[in-house]
């Protein structure tokens, strides 16, 4: 499996595509996979929009939820975000487990706005991510996010064409996070997240949840030196260590560094390890309670993995370790068996943060102090409204179009309008003039030599994406 050398010094598993020296990608496909090209329905999509590609992407460990089930829960959650300050304010406890069953996947990109905090920093900055998007950025980091575009799922629907609206669209958020953060920059990491984003809303949108996931729920993950990840990386083992002393004991005789275990899992939310089914309620449940289903889902595959002594008997050493971890068995990491797993361990936000400062301590006194000083995090949606009290009017939802039955009864204002108009038809009737006969268009003519689906795509700042106004076009 190919590598991909993070800025910061961190790898991450790359795609079967590789950079050619003047920087365009290249792919063992045929040329029309890479161009984008692949005429619509020859492959076949399943109901997350991917065409193949492993175990990550099988639909086999999907947890199916009958049509009745989903449309209460749909109902349920039209009702939570309509009135969405009383519920986090007095009923949290509901919106948790509502959380943890599975936002119905209609309405989980407008839920992601609400519980991330995205729709009000919106709100409040109206029109700064056009501004962000109308500026062309640092080219330092352009040319590295335009390098990565390609590695982001390449066998999803949104992100398999070259240059199409998917990639046109991440480029966009991540070159406006670059803007909006300048001291933080790109870190590669950050692609797979926006992805995600992208698939279930649009590109203003994802990139406010983006701000909100790099700013309050894991601050510092991809600031230079990988400072927080390393404290996150010894948190977590300080937690494997009461919760599977097993697991525990074995990483600490193979003198496997937390870092080559957790890094790719925690910076990526998991987006690059699960199957996709189980990413999905692992980000529901993450963005409604923040860092700590992390932690949990972390250490519920340590424990799984290396958890007993017959299970260790195949890793003896350290190479046989790590390939173990890469490889983790799919039963561990199916839907409904990870959430069970996640929410019977206990593992709460006081033993985080009492075992972060621990940390914190002797990274001092054999570090010194942090080069990145970061903002603390924020555990979750409640945590972030209770510290950013809003308006009911940033968290109003904008519809976008708005049908009128016909059938509804009419206003005496709208009669006498409907009477005027009527009288004026009459009127422009009687004093019609008759008109040249309207030119005939052959139907079958052969199209113009200059087609524009012919011209070569590139990586521009797409302006036919789905404004953040459109997003009930997602129901």
């Amino acid at each position: 499996m190919a590598k991909t050398e993070l800025r910061n010094g961190l790898y991450l598993r790359d795609s079967t595509e590789k950079l050619t020296e003047n920087g365009t990608a290249t792919s063992h496909g045929s040329d029309a996979e890479v161009n984008g090209n692949v005429v619509p329905g020859e492959t076949q999509v399943d109901k997350y929009g991917f065409t193949g590609g492993g175990q990550q992407y099988s639909e086999d460990s999907a947890e199916e939820v009958p049509i009745e089930v989903l449309r209460q829960r749909e109902a349920k959650w039209l009702e939570m975000l309509s009135s969405w300050d009383k519920w986090m304010a007095k009923k949290y406890k509901k919106v948790k487990e509502r959380c943890q069953k599975g936002i119905p996947p209609s309405l989980r990109g407008r839920a992601w706005l609400y519980l991330s905090g995205g729709k009000v920093k919106r709100e409040q900055n109206p029109g700064k991510f056009q501004k962000l998007d109308e500026q062309p950025g640092d080219p330092k980091w352009v040319d590295i996010i335009e390098r990565d575009l390609h590695r982001q799922f390449p066998f999803h629907e949104m992100f398999a064409a070259r240059g199409g609206h998917g990639q046109q669209d991440l480029f966009r958020v991540l070159k406006a996070y670059t803007l909006h953060r300048p001291e933080e920059g790109y870190c590669q990491a950050q692609a797979p997240i926006a992805a995600v984003l992208l698939m279930h809303m649009p590109a203003e949108d994802a990139f406010w949840v983006l701000v909100q996931i790099c700013e309050k729920y894991i601050p510092g993950y991809y600031s230079a030196g990988l400072e927080a990840i390393q404290l996150d990386g010894e948190i977590l083992y300080a937690l494997l260590h009461q919760v599977s002393s097993v697991a525990y004991r074995h990483l600490k005789k193979q003198k496997l560094e937390p870092t080559l275990c957790m890094t790719e899992w925690f910076m990526c939310i998991f987006s690059r390890t699960l199957p996709w089914a189980s990413v999905l309620r692992v980000w529901d449940m993450f963005l409604c309670e923040g860092v700590k289903i992390l932690f949990k889902v972390g250490l519920v595959l340590l424990k799984c993995t290396l958890g007993t002594q017959q299970k260790l008997n195949d890793c003896q050493g350290l190479y046989e370790t790590m390939e173990l971890l890469r490889a983790i068995k799919p039963q561990y990491m199916q839907e409904s068996f990870l959430v069970h797993e996640i929410m019977e361990l206990s593992v709460s936000e006081t033993k985080i943060e009492k075992e972060h400062n621990a940390q914190l301590r002797r990274w001092k006194e054999s570090h010194g102090d942090l080069h990145c000083k970061s903002p603390p995090r924020m555990h979750g949606a409640k945590a972030i409204m209770t510290s950013e009290p809003v308006s009911k009017q940033h968290l109003k939802q904008r519809p976008t179009i708005i049908v009128e039955s016909p059938l509804a009864p009419k206003t005496g204002g709208e009669q006498a309008e409907d009477a005027t108009r009527n009288g004026k038809s009459k009127k422009e009737a009687e004093t019609k003039t008759t008109l040249p006969p309207e030119e005939l268009v052959n139907p079958y003519a052969p199209p113009p030599d200059h087609s524009p689906l012919l011209e070569h795509t590139t990586i521009q700042e797409s302006k036919e994406s789905l404004s953040s106004l459109e997003q009930d076009t997602y129901l």
